[in-house]
């Protein structure tokens, strides 16, 4: 990963391992957390991924929204690859934020 560019800006923690960071997909608009690796490349690689699920109660139009971890589906993928051309943006997760919080969560289950 390239230092000093607007993208990476803030995705090492002090350990110098990755943060756990969202990744804005521009042609979908899906939010996608997880540990990015390759920032500064062309498709750069997501794993540990997760990703926001809405549903809207139809009676009352409420929206809920549920944090995913991406692997459940039929065919398991263990990590995502993007297209940079599509990413708007890139930011850590606070440690103390309620996405840090729900993943850690996810993983004691």
């Amino acid at each position: 990963m390239r230092q000093g560019r607007v993208l990476a800006r803030g995705a090492i923690n002090n350990s110098g391992t990755q943060s756990i960071i969202p990744a804005r997909s521009y042609d979908t608009g899906q939010v996608y957390y997880g540990r990015v690796e390759g920032l500064g490349t062309d498709y750069p690689v997501v794993t540990d991924v997760y990703y926001v699920q809405s549903q809207t109660n139809p009676q009352t139009k409420e929206v809920s929204n549920t944090l995913v971890r991406r692997g459940k589906e039929w065919h398991a993928p263990d990590r995502t690859y993007l297209n940079a051309r599509h990413i708007v943006m890139v930011e850590p997760v606070g440690p103390s934020s309620k996405v840090a919080q729900l993943i850690a969560e996810s993983k004691q289950k």
